[in-house]
Order: structure tokens, then sequence, then C-alpha cells
């Protein structure tokens, strides 16, 4: 099996397995495993898909797309790489989405920040990152796993509202209607200077990262040798 194959196969057996394991075998694992079973379980089999699309993604060829989008597409992944770090910071704050005992009281207040633009700024974040990978068209394996985490995200993210009406019913239909799931871009601003401030010195820190981790520049260092 080539390199490309087995990372697509690794990718689809962790999103597969992510999205089934979240959603319609949760209820009947967790009634047979209890909770701490079946996290357990989840975590195993989240661990050994990971484990094997990295495997997979350091054996398939690197930059074979030849940086095929150029400055156009480093100056994109960068425009969609700070807010997608800035959803994803505000998500981790009063997030009703997370598994959390408070979710119903979360639910029931108003949108503020983060939650103005999008009801899963967590799983946005990880959209937006993915989209930033694809307009590289840096290679075929990034494009492999950025794809995966795009879905994986977006179904998930759907997912969780199915998940939630039926745990939280009307609280958080509510909450649905005085949000939006795909994300509403002129409440950015509205999300405060601390948390772009907090995103952008991120941004700086992981694409400086970038080239000692995986071994290519990006965002400002590309261009700062």
């Amino acid at each position: 099996m080539s390199p490309l194959l087995t990372l697509a196969l690794a990718s689809a057996t962790l999103v597969a397995t992510h999205l089934t394991l979240s959603h319609p075998l949760r209820p009947p694992l967790v009634r047979l495993l209890g909770e701490r079973g079946f996290l357990l379980v989840y975590s195993a089999i989240a661990l050994a898909a990971v484990w094997w699309m990295a495997r997979a993604f350091r054996a398939a060829p690197a930059g074979d797309l030849g940086q095929a989008s150029g400055v156009a597409g480093w100056v994109a992944a960068s425009i969609l790489t700070v807010p997608a770090l800035a959803l994803f910071l505000g998500s981790l704050r009063a997030n009703p989405a997370l598994p959390r005992g408070a979710a119903a009281d979360l639910a029931g207040r108003r949108a503020q920040g983060v939650f103005r633009v999008t009801r899963h700024p967590m799983m946005w974040g990880f959209a937006l990152w993915a989209a930033a990978h694809i307009a590289l068209l840096w290679s075929w394996r990034t494009m492999i796993v950025a794809a995966a985490v795009m879905v994986l995200a977006l179904v998930g993210a759907a997912g969780q509202d199915r998940k939630k009406r039926r745990l939280l019913g009307d609280g958080w239909r509510a909450w649905e209607e005085r949000t939006t799931f795909a994300p509403r871009l002129r409440a950015l601003p509205a999300i405060g200077w601390p948390l772009w401030i907090g995103a952008t010195v991120l941004w700086l820190a992981v694409t400086w990262a970038h080239r000692p981790l995986g071994g290519v520049p990006a965002g400002l260092w590309l261009w700062t040798g």
C-alpha cells in the first residue's frame, strides 16, 4: 500500500472512530462499561488512531506539491490561523459544548465573546486551521490530514448539537436560537482585544516552532530568515 493511501486510511479511521464513539456508540458503551470504562476505551482507540496517522504522515512524501499556492497561500494561511487561535483560546472558558456539569447553566446565559461568532468556536478553530493548511497546497499528506481534521471538527460540531439537544432539551435549543453554527465574521471584533493579543502571541510562537518541529518556516518567520 502506498504511503499516501495508508495515511488516508489512518486519517479516515481517526475520524470514523471518534465520531461513532462520541455519538451513536457512546450511550450503549457507557451503559455496558460505565463512564470511566468508556473513557478508557475511547482514549485508547483515539491514541492508537493518532499514533497510526502520525506514523503514516511521517512516511508520506513532504512538500511534493512544491509550494503550489506560493506567497498568496502563506498570506491566506496566516489570515486564517490568527482567528482560528482566537476562537480556540476563547472556547476554553465557559463553553457549554464541552462535557461538564454546568452545561445547562452556561447555555442559559447571553452569548458573549467568541460565542457571538459561533456556538462552536473550538471546532471552527480546528476547521480554520485545516483550511489554512489546505490553502498552502504544500503536500498531499498535509491536505489529507487537514481535510480529516476539518471533517472531524464540523461533523463533530453538528453531532454535539444533536447530543446536547437530547441531554439539555429546551435549554440547548434556546442557546441555538441565540447563537449560530456557521461563524458570523462581523462579530469577530467583539471577542475583545485581550483575546486577539493572546492569539497573535500564540501565532508568533507556533509559527516560530514550525521550522524546528516541522522543518518548514511559517508565518512572518518565512520572510525573516
